[in-house]
């Protein structure tokens, strides 16, 4: 008897190594595969918010955003919502939020009070009283490509046209190059305020795919377009 425990604390280790091992192997296959096309366990999805989440709602209720707090979702595909919230009022309506990673949700509010805002007032001498996106979380891979996209993480915000008070929409698709010289100059300097605030911001500058929107996402190393 003694033996054969012996035996098995010394095999114990391999046997443990063996799966942590084959665990990599699995995640390395799947994450070249089409999100919807792979198959994938379960995700362990976090009990608690972590710090980062913590911060991010503190931040919020510091600067009176009003939001409320989502569960952690796994979609499967490697689609999940960890850490979000939704905005329910940042001071302007906005069109087509739903779950939003705490950082990216945070940074959008300081976007719109800060720079579109104050943009709209000094550039095109109205306020902004309603903004339309094109939403936010969506389980589907980068159009052409087959890795996830960031709106699959409920980390990316697409946004498309700014209402005024005195009745004029300013869109991305209409305003970037077609519009007239202020509406270019406020969409112009809110693009490049965005770049200050989010990781990737891609515009009509960037590809045809953009043409009608700004993309926001807080993933990977700063780009902008």
């Amino acid at each position: 008897m003694r033996i054969r425990s012996l035996l098995f604390a010394a095999t114990l280790p391999a046997l443990l190594a063996g799966c942590v091992f084959d665990g990599g192997g699995d995640r390395a296959d799947r994450r070249s595969a089409p999100p919807r096309a792979r198959a994938s366990a379960a995700a362990v999805l976090p009990a608690l918010p972590s710090a980062e989440a913590l911060q991010c709602q503190a931040d919020l209720n510091r600067d009176r955003v009003e939001y409320r707090t989502l569960p952690n979702q796994d979609f499967g595909g490697g689609c999940m919502v960890i850490g979000a919230v939704q905005l329910l009022d940042i001071g302007v309506p906005v069109a087509g939020l739903k779950s939003m990673r705490c950082p990216l949700a945070r940074n959008f509010s300081n976007w719109v009070r800060y720079a579109v805002a104050p943009a709209a007032r000094q550039i095109l001498d109205s306020d902004v009283v309603r903004i339309e996106s094109y939403g936010t979380f969506a389980c589907r891979p980068i159009a052409g490509s087959a890795r996830l996209s960031e709106h699959g993480r409920a980390n990316a915000v697409d946004v498309a046209v700014f209402v005024l008070a005195d009745g004029r929409r300013v869109s991305v698709l209409g305003g970037w190059e077609a519009g007239d010289d202020r509406e270019q100059e406020f969409l112009r300097t809110i693009h490049q305020s965005a770049c200050k605030r989010f990781t990737t911001v891609l515009g009509p500058d960037y590809n045809a795919a953009h043409a009608n929107h700004f993309h926001f996402d807080m993933a990977g190393r700063s780009f902008c377009r």
